[in-house]
């Protein structure tokens, strides 16, 4: 008899789709990109040597087999989140301050940051929000004992925990890409994410005007919503209000960005030691999927 080992990231991917209806949002709420998402569920197929979904339409329909996996799926997930929040150490207690932007508070972090207090229910993690140059300061100094912070050119050090694709997003009902110039709405200059959309925009000879500065995705995706301007995020950031503008649309393709992952020399205690390695385990790449075919054609 042939053994297979199953991926618990795999069996949480396939219970969020299911229960979701939707890759896109099994993303949002995994902190994970749509594409590592659908490799999940095809790598899954092929461990499994079944097809769990119909693939003749955009709708997710789990076949039979597809029905019998996800049924033991969640019981495995059931007796794996129990046995991980017994092993917590229940002595472990303490206050950390977490500091990110706010992109990543936002869609990367709400599921991790849930098993985490689940583990380790008495330690207290005080979220601080803030853009990453100055973060990393503020870890530097000790005012922050972990930060998650996107890697600036200048920046030294830090652990690299994920790579995220940068993608064009408007509303969904916008046609501000076809404007010329582009508006484009953008983080404060010093940000990598603004350097790259002009400077992609500037290789291809595409006119631009700033039509919105924000400090705070929520400003940035109120200007895209309103169909005001084009901006430039992370694919994980994309949610159904917003849509993708590829090149086959006009706009040039953009680079993938680091995450670093910083521990303040001072964040000695267990408590900040427990968050910094679970951060770094549910955030580290996806290379173990990379290069494996083509994605299952599921939204």
């Amino acid at each position: 008899m042939n053994l297979i080992s199953l991926d618990i990231r795999m069996l949480r991917s396939l219970i969020s789709v299911v229960e979701t209806g939707s890759i896109t949002e099994t993303a949002r709420r995994l902190g994970r990109t749509q594409p590592a998402i659908t490799l999940q569920l095809q790598r899954l197929e092929e461990l499994t040597g079944k097809q769990l979904f119909e693939h003749g339409g955009r709708r997710l329909t789990l076949t039979d087999d597809g029905s019998t996996v996800l049924t033991y799926a969640r019981s495995i997930l059931r007796l794996h989140d129990e046995l991980i929040s017994q092993l917590a150490s229940q002595e472990i207690e303490g206050h950390v301050v977490l500091g990110t932007p706010d992109l990543y508070a936002a869609f990367m972090l709400p599921s991790i940051l849930s098993v985490f207090r689940k583990s380790f229910p008495r330690v207290q993690v005080q979220l601080n929000c803030a853009l990453s140059t100055p973060l990393v300061g503020l870890v530097k100094r000790g005012d922050v004992d972990i930060a998650l912070v996107t890697r600036m050119n200048d920046f030294t050090g830090g652990q690299v925990v994920r790579r995220e694709q940068l993608v064009w997003m408007t509303g969904d009902q916008s046609a501000a890409h076809q404007e010329r110039p582009i508006p484009l709405a953008l983080l404060p200059p010093g940000n990598i994410y603004r350097d790259y959309a002009i400077d992609t925009l500037e290789r291809a000879n595409l006119r631009w005007r700033i039509a919105c500065v924000s400090e705070s995705v929520g400003g940035l995706q109120a200007a895209a919503f309103a169909g005001m301007a084009v901006t430039v995020l992370g694919r994980s950031a994309l949610v159904p209000t917003m849509r993708e503008i590829g090149p086959n649309e006009g706009l040039p393709p953009l680079p993938k960005i680091e995450l670093l992952l910083y521990k303040s020399s001072g964040a000695t205690s267990k408590a900040a030691t427990a968050l910094h390695d679970y951060l770094a385990h549910y955030l580290r790449l996806d290379e173990e999927l990379s290069g494996r075919g083509a994605p299952i054609a599921l939204s």
